[in-house]
């Protein structure tokens, strides 16, 4: 019985755009930046991150169904991008949550080898009120491994199934926050309608649009703040098949 619906919330969705113009979104996608200089302005030209964003804040398919949604392309069509990029579209996040003051929270369902640039930059966000939430990654690894899933301030996610198991691929270990839904998920599909894909990637923005959630009825709640309540709130003990160090919370969303 969730009464919020993350009105008046940003998401930061940086990933490979998102396609603005499907049904699941009614014109709250808001153009952010592009890193990525191909000419396309945020328009996706690959699905992920429209397919993340349904997740954050879809009408049907999604956590937070009237939050803002920001886009900030940092991934071309075949999904990859620089760290340079990222680095750019982390910065100009923190900048435009010091403008603007409005409540918001990251999705970063990205990452890549340790690079303490990353770690720093996706930290300059937390530092300007806006909780990055990040994907743990896919490679069955220890997450303290990458950036920016083992940065200091950040909510890393790890993949679950339906039967509450660690799926096959996620990353796992002491630099997760939590677990969250991350096979078969069922979202926006870049040109139209649904499709469902498996990934950290999925899990993360589940636990982005719960703290957008929050951040509605909590606008002034610090990241740190934001962090703790998701961990505080989360399910004990009902995951398996953990990796080393991982912690037994599954994201619950429920009280609000």
């Amino acid at each position: 019985t969730t009464t919020a619906t993350g009105d008046g919330v940003k998401v930061y969705v940086v990933d490979t755009g998102i396609d603005a113009a499907h049904s699941e979104f009614g014109g709250r996608v808001v153009n952010g930046y592009d890193a990525v200089g191909d000419g396309r302005d945020g328009m996706d030209c690959n699905g992920h991150g429209t397919h993340v964003a349904g997740t954050a804040g879809g009408a049907t398919s999604g956590v937070a169904e009237d939050a803002s949604l920001v886009n900030v392309r940092v991934l071309n069509c075949e999904g990859r991008g620089t760290w340079a990029g990222i680095l750019a579209g982390f910065d100009w996040v923190a900048k435009d949550a010091e403008r603007t003051k409005a409540p918001g929270v990251l999705n970063a369902s990205l990452g890549g080898a340790r690079s303490s640039a990353v770690d720093a930059a996706v930290e300059a966000v937390a530092d300007a009120g806006v909780l990055p939430v990040v994907a743990a990654g896919n490679d069955d690894r220890d997450a303290c491994d990458v950036s920016p899933a083992a940065a200091d301030g950040v909510v890393t996610v790890g993949a679950s199934d339906r039967q509450d198991r660690e799926t096959s691929f996620s990353n796992w270990g002491s630099c997760l926050a939590l677990y969250a839904p991350g096979a078969d998920i069922v979202s926006a599909r870049l040109g139209g309608g649904t499709v469902s894909l498996n990934g950290t990637s999925m899990a993360s923005p589940h636990v982005a649009g719960v703290a957008a959630l929050y951040k509605e009825e909590n606008p002034s709640a610090s990241p740190a703040a934001v962090a703790r309540w998701l961990n505080d709130t989360a399910t004990p003990d009902v995951l398996s098949g953990l990796g080393q160090g991982s912690p037994d919370r599954l994201l619950y969303t429920g009280g609000l």
